[in-house]
């Protein structure tokens, strides 16, 4: 996939199609030389099966769901040019928007419905965890701002993910 770019002054756009509903990547080029990089939102369910073109469609999994956000923004940084992975970028914020439980109605079971809540806050949290301390251990961890809402577009995910990371061309 070839990205469509668009310059403006210090910013460039790196989308797709002719109409888009917003850029994958917007990079901002301060004067010092760095990049930063801002990551448009996708989820791990149908986001991360159309982005990595992927057969299966994960459910609210955060433990599966959080590794691919990351590898669709890996993919987008290595189809934009820009780097060659996740590895040369320092995230600085990641915006996590959480969903609520799909199953069970909280209607019909309210404690399970809240175990529900539980589980996905638990396995969230190892899951961003274990992806800072074991794809990028050389690398700070960025501040984070979760929010629970009600649902996102894509009705299989548990999370979407957006983010700003910095491209340091001078270490």
């Amino acid at each position: 996939m070839a990205f469509n770019v668009k310059r403006r002054g210090k910013l460039t756009y790196y989308y797709e199609g002719e109409r888009p509903v917003l850029s994958a990547l917007v990079t901002e080029e301060p004067p010092d030389g760095d990049l930063r990089i801002y990551f448009a939102g996708l989820t791990g369910g149908y986001s991360a099966k159309g982005v990595l073109g992927r057969d299966e469609l994960v459910t609210m999994d955060p433990g599966r769901e959080v590794p691919l956000v990351f590898e669709c923004w890996d993919k987008w940084l290595r189809e934009a040019g820009i780097c060659a992975s996740l590895v040369d970028v320092d995230f600085v914020e990641v915006r996590a928007f959480g969903c609520q439980p799909k199953t069970p109605d909280p209607r019909v079971d309210p404690a399970g419905f809240i175990a529900e809540q539980e589980r996905l806050r638990r396995e969230y949290a190892e899951a961003y965890r274990s992806f800072f301390a074991e794809r990028l251990p050389d690398h700070g961890v960025p501040c984070r701002f979760t929010v629970h809402v009600v649902d996102v577009p894509d009705r299989a995910a548990s999370y979407e993910f957006s983010a700003v990371a910095l491209l340091q061309r001078r270490s």
